[in-house]
């Protein structure tokens, strides 16, 4: 999609809400709460590539509110040491619509850790939407929200998943990312992206999802 084009979408949906009357604005649909899980030794594109995919296609934050969650306040140190301040807690949070799952190093030790199990089942049940990106496939897992499900994680990881995945679900090797209807997976890393565009796409239709990737300046791989 050509950029100029993209950048005359925008600047059309956003004349579209400023001529809306109040009461007109009343009839469109709130934003879906999009929360971002992170935790110590997270990967960091992970989480900031869906960050960023549903920044990019909420126009002008209409239709994401996007965000972070942790277990806890205070800083959360992603893979490389970079700290991050969680916008909420489990405690805070408001109820998230879509719930984004990322991986990295870091999830070998939560997935041993009871209260995000427990919030990250309750959750799913909650939500409309679920996406885990790489190895949050393993959460996803024991959190005991995989069986009858297809599934997808990090190439590197697929043994670590085998392990555990419940026998009635299957393991897609060579996916980008897999659609379970509420549940989605994805590969690892930057296949988090592609992944939240896709859920764009599902949501509120291919062309916005082509113009948060244009936006973006992304090319967009499709599973």
């Amino acid at each position: 999609m050509p950029y100029a084009w993209a950048k005359c979408l925008v600047f059309g949906l956003s004349a579209f809400y400023y001529f809306m009357g109040d009461d007109e604005m009343e009839q469109v649909r709130q934003a879906r709460h999009v929360a971002i899980l992170i935790f110590d030794r997270v990967e960091v594109l992970d989480f900031a590539g869906p960050f960023e995919a549903f920044l990019s296609g909420s126009n002008y934050g209409r239709d994401f509110n996007v965000f972070t969650v942790a277990e806890h306040d205070g800083p959360i140190h992603a893979l490389g040491n970079l700290s991050i301040n969680p916008a909420y807690s489990f405690r805070t949070c408001p109820k998230p619509d879509i719930l984004v799952i990322p991986g990295g190093p870091g999830t070998r030790t939560e997935m041993h850790n009871p209260v995000m199990l427990d919030w990250i089942n309750q959750t799913a049940g909650e939500a409309e939407l679920l996406l885990s990106v790489c190895t949050g496939a393993l959460l996803v897992v024991k959190a005991q929200l995989a069986d009858g499900l297809k599934l997808a994680t990090n190439r590197l990881a697929m043994h670590e998943l085998r392990a555990i995945a419940p026998e009635s679900a299957e393991i897609h090797e060579e996916a980008r990312y897999v659609d379970n209807g509420k549940l989605i997976l994805s590969a690892g890393v930057s296949a988090g992206i592609d992944a939240s565009l896709y859920v764009i796409g599902k949501l509120l239709g291919e062309e916005r999802a082509l113009l948060a990737a244009s936006l973006m300046e992304y090319d967009w791989v499709r599973s």
